[in-house]
Formats: structure tokens, C-alpha cells, sequence
């Protein structure tokens, strides 16, 4: 059993891409990062040895710190930082472990886009409906959990992409947009190696709602009911993609914990 102060990888993959998800601290030294330049979704990277800067980060939340194997460095920033008052934790194994681990995906760090002041900066056309509140969920959970999102009219995305070094999404002709029959939630799930069963599970029912295939799931035309209904109900787009995220965060665990489960009436009858 892993003492208080450690968590184990299977145990963090449960929580990552839920909305309790700890913040994640990768502190590997640069030569062991140079040697595998990959990242644990939602995780982002800080010296172990700047701690001052690492609290007002943090800003008293619960953290796990990692590192390359889960010794030394990580468990002494934890502890470090426990000493204070945070409630941290180390990563058993640190990244070796977690790379040992089937089905837990890893991000390649020169699939990130650059960062504005610590987080990425993302722009797309208004009045989102799908892939628009997709593409923004799965950053947040899985990538940057402090991506901020711009939403313009359709004809000044790019304009606005370069005066504020912001990363355009789902408009044609962008690195991060529709591929063939594939959307951008799709290039996403590729880009930022992110093809876990659950997900892909996810992305066939955003591809159908988003491209009007709702074969490709039976769940794509409820999706996409609920998706005209939220962009109704919200003239803010910020607004509509909070409540969203409450949606997609739903649609995640039944894509993860709850695709097999039914539902009758009578209660109790026999399935």
C-alpha cells in the first residue's frame, strides 16, 4: 500500500480528465526530459528547485509532483512542499512508472502550443456548438487546465490568431481543424496522443454530431440536440462553454465507466 504522501500511476490515471483532477508538477531535470520529452495530460513543468514561484502557482492547491523515476527529486519537492502547508504528493515510479503503465497516455511536449503568460491562448469562431465546446473540454482537462479561450466572428480568427499570438482552432485551412471525415476533436485526440479507449469512444460521438453522422453513434443525435440547445440558451460563449463542460465531463464518464449500462422500466426487470 503507498504511503500518504504517494499516489500510484493507476491510481492518478483514474483521475485524470475529471473535473477534481489534481494539478501536476512535472519537475524532471532538463537531460532526463531532453531524454523522453513527453508529458502526463494536464501536467506542466517546473524547476524543482524554484519553490517560492511554485507555491504562488499552486495557489494552495493539492498537487503530485513527478519525476523521472519517483525518487529523489519529487519525493523532496513533496515533502517540501507539505512542510508548508500543501498537500502534495509524489508519483510512485515517476515517469518510468507511468510509462509502464498500459493505456496511459503521454503528451508530446512539441505538440503544445507556446504559451501566454503560463497558459496556452486559443481562438475559434462564436456561437460554439460542438467541436467548439468539445475541443475546449478536452484541452482543459487533458492538456492545459488553464487554456484560455477566445471566441470572434468567423472573418477575424486569424486576424486575431496573430495580433495576440493566440492558436487558431476548427476554421479551415489550420493545423488544428477538420481532417477529411475526421473534426478537430479527432486532430486533437492524434496530435496530442490522447487515443485512449474512452476518448476515441467519445470522439465517435462528437464526429457524428459535429459532421451530421449519426450513424457513427446512436448517441451523436442527442449530443447534437443538447448542443443547439445550450448555444439557445447562451448568448455569452464563455458562459455557454462552463456549462458545457459540465456536459462533456458527463459524456466522458459514460464513454469511460458507463457505455455498457441500461435502463427500464419497471424498475429491477431482468435485462
Amino acid at each position: 500500500m503507498p504511503a500518504p504522501s504517494e499516489i500510484t500511476p493507476a491510481q492518478l490515471l483514474r483521475l485524470i480528465g475529471t473535473p477534481d483532477a489534481p494539478v501536476i508538477v512535472d519537475s524532471c531535470i532538463e537531460p532526463d526530459f531532453a531524454e523522453d520529452p513527453y508529458l502526463i495530460p494536464g501536467s506542466f513543468r517546473h524547476p524543482h528547485s524554484d519553490i517560492d514561484a511554485l507555491k504562488q502557482r499552486l495557489e494552495g492547491r493539492s498537487c503530485i509532483v513527478v519525476c523521472q523515476r519517483g525518487l529523489k527529486l519529487s519525493q523532496g519537492l513533496a515533502a517540501r512542499l507539505r512542510a508548508d502547508g500543501i498537500n502534495a504528493q509524489f508519483l510512485s515510479g515517476g515517469m518510468y512508472g507511468w510509462r509502464d503503465l498500459p493505456a496511459a497516455p503521454r503528451i508530446p511536449f512539441d505538440a503544445l502550443p507556446p504559451l501566454q503568460d503560463g497558459a496556452t491562448l486559443w481562438v475559434t469562431r462564436h456561437r460554439p456548438k460542438i467541436d467548439r465546446i468539445a475541443c475546449p473540454w478536452l484541452i482543459r482537462r487533458f492538456v492545459d487546465p488553464g487554456a484560455r479561450f477566445l471566441f470572434v466572428a468567423p472573418d477575424q480568427v486569424m486576424a486575431v490568431a496573430e495580433k495576440f499570438d493566440a492558436t487558431p482552432f476548427d476554421i479551415e485551412d489550420v493545423h488544428w481543424s477538420h481532417r477529411g471525415e475526421l473534426c478537430t476533436f479527432d486532430t486533437m485526440l492524434a496530435e496530442f496522443n490522447l487515443q485512449t479507449q474512452a476518448l476515441v469512444r467519445l470522439a465517435a460521438v462528437v464526429r457524428g454530431a459535429d459532421t451530421n453522422r449519426h450513424d457513427l453513434a446512436p448517441e451523436a443525435a442527442g449530443l447534437l440536440a443538447i448542443s443547439v440547445g445550450l448555444s439557445r440558451q447562451y448568448r455569452d460563449d464563455l458562459a455557454q462553454l462552463e456549462a458545457g463542460m459540465v456536459l462533456y465531463d458527463a459524456l466522458y464518464r459514460w464513454a469511460r465507466d458507463g457505455a455498457g449500462e441500461t435502463h427500464d422500466w419497471p424498475a429491477g426487470r431482468a435485462q
